[in-house]
C-alpha cells in the first residue's frame, strides 16, 4: 500500500511541477515553458510603494509607470547589466512571472529552472540568481550562461569540434562568445548595449538641441528611426522634451543622422571588442568562424545595418538569427528537454532532487 502510495504520488509530482526556462534580462525577462513554449515575454521593471514596501505593478504595467510615478512610488529595474542588482525586487518579479505561468502559488508547484546569464559573472552573482529563483518557488536551479543557450537556441553544433561564434546584443549588457565542444573558447562581456544607445541618444539631445529627454522617450526613437549605416531615404521623428534653456515644452525633429551619430561610439566600441575576442581566439578555430561566420542574437540584432557594418569591419560573413530576442530562452528550452545530456554547458546547478523527465 506505501509502495502504491509513493508511486502515486511521484506520478503527481511530475504531473504539476513543470519545467521552465528563464533568460534573465536587464530590459525584458522572458520564460519558456516545456511543452508550452514563451509563455511570458515582459520588461523587467517592478514598481514599489516606497510607503509600504509593497509591490504596485511588475512588468509591462510597471515600465508603464517609468518617469510617471509620484514620490512614494518608485519604478525599478532590479537587473543591472545582467545581474541582480536587489535581490528582494529580482524575488517579486521572479514569484510574479512564476505564478504567472502556474496561475497557483510556486510553493504548492515547485519547478525546475534553468536561467540564462551573462558570460563571465562571479560565483557571487550566479549565487544570487540561484537563489532569488529558489526564494521565488524553484525547486531546482539550473545556470547557463547566455552565449552557450542562445547557440543551443539556434541550433549551433556545440557539441562538435567546430567553432561557432555568437554575438548577443542585450539591453544590458553585449555578450561575444566563440563556441566548441560544449566550451567557450575565448569570450568578452562589455556593458554595451540597448540601455548604453538610450543614454548616448539623451546626451546627444540635451547637448545638440538642448532638450531634455527619457530614457523611455529615447528608447522610443531609437526603435522607430534608429540605424547605424546611412540609408538613401532621411528618416525623421518628432521628439518632445524640456527645454534647458526656457523650462518650458519644446518639440524638436531627430533624423536617423542624429541617430547614427549618438550611438557611433560605442558601436565602434563593440565592434572593436569583436575584433579583440577575434585576436585572442585559436587559428583553428579561427578558421572555422571565417567559413562559418558570426550570429548575431538579442534585441539590438535587429538595428538596422549593425549585421552589414560589422561585416565590412570584420570582413567575416554576419548572419541575423530567427527571432533573435528569443534565442537565449529558446535555448534553456532545449536544455529543459534533457537536462542530463547538457550538464557539460551548466555553470552552476542544484540537484538536491533528480531532474524531471
Amino acid at each position: 500500500m506505501l509502495q502504491k502510495f509513493n508511486n502515486t504520488s511521484e506520478k503527481i509530482y511530475k504531473l504539476f511541477s513543470n519545467s521552465i526556462g528563464i533568460d534573465l534580462g536587464t530590459a525584458n525577462t522572458l520564460v519558456y515553458v516545456h511543452n508550452y513554449g514563451i509563455i511570458v515575454n515582459e520588461p523587467s521593471v517592478v514598481a514599489v510603494n516606497q510607503k509600504t514596501g509593497q509591490v504596485v505593478a511588475v512588468g509591462t504595467q510597471a515600465k508603464q509607470m517609468l518617469g510617471r510615478t509620484p514620490s512614494h512610488i518608485s519604478a525599478v529595474r532590479p537587473l543591472v547589466d545582467g545581474v541582480v542588482s536587489n535581490f528582494e525586487i529580482a524575488e517579486e518579479m521572479l514569484t510574479y512571472f512564476l505564478r504567472k505561468v502556474h496561475n497557483l502559488s510556486p510553493k504548492f508547484i515547485r519547478p525546475t529552472v534553468v536561467v540564462g546569464v551573462p558570460s563571465g559573472i562571479t560565483n557571487v552573482e550566479t549565487r544570487a540568481v540561484r537563489d532569488a529563483a529558489k526564494s521565488a518557488g524553484a525547486r531546482q536551479v539550473y545556470i547557463v550562461e547566455e552565449p552557450m543557450a542562445a547557440a543551443l537556441g539556434i541550433e549551433l553544433p556545440i557539441k562538435d569540434p567546430v567553432g561557432s561564434m555568437v554575438v548577443d546584443v542585450g539591453g544590458g549588457n553585449t555578450d561575444i562568445a566563440v563556441i566548441s565542444l560544449s566550451g567557450i573558447v575565448q569570450s568578452k562581456n562589455l556593458r554595451i548595449a540597448g540601455d548604453r544607445f538610450n543614454e548616448d541618444i539623451v546626451s546627444y539631445i540635451r547637448n545638440e538641441f538642448k532638450i531634455l529627454i527619457g530614457e523611455r522617450t529615447a528608447e522610443s526613437i531609437k526603435i522607430a528611426i534608429g540605424s547605424v549605416v546611412e540609408t538613401d531615404e532621411l528618416v525623421e521623428a518628432p521628439v518632445r522634451g524640456r527645454d534647458l534653456v526656457t523650462g518650458l515644452p519644446r518639440e524638436v525633429i531627430i533624423t536617423d543622422a542624429d541617430i547614427r551619430e549618438a550611438i557611433s561610439n560605442s558601436i565602434m566600441m563593440l565592434i572593436n571588442s569583436v575584433k579583440e575576442v577575434l585576436e585572442t581566439t585559436p587559428p583553428e578555430v579561427l578558421s572555422d568562424v571565417m567559413l562559418r561566420g558570426i550570429v548575431l542574437v538579442g534585441g539590438g540584432a535587429t538595428i538596422p545595418g549593425l549585421a552589414n557594418l560589422l561585416e565590412e569591419a570584420l570582413h567575416i560573413p554576419i548572419h541575423i538569427a530567427h527571432d533573435p530576442m528569443t534565442a537565449v530562452v529558446r535555448g534553456a528550452g532545449v536544455i529543459l528537454e534533457n537536462i542530463d545530456a547538457h550538464r557539460d554547458i551548466l555553470i552552476d546547478s542544484d540537484d538536491e532532487l533528480p531532474a524531471i523527465e
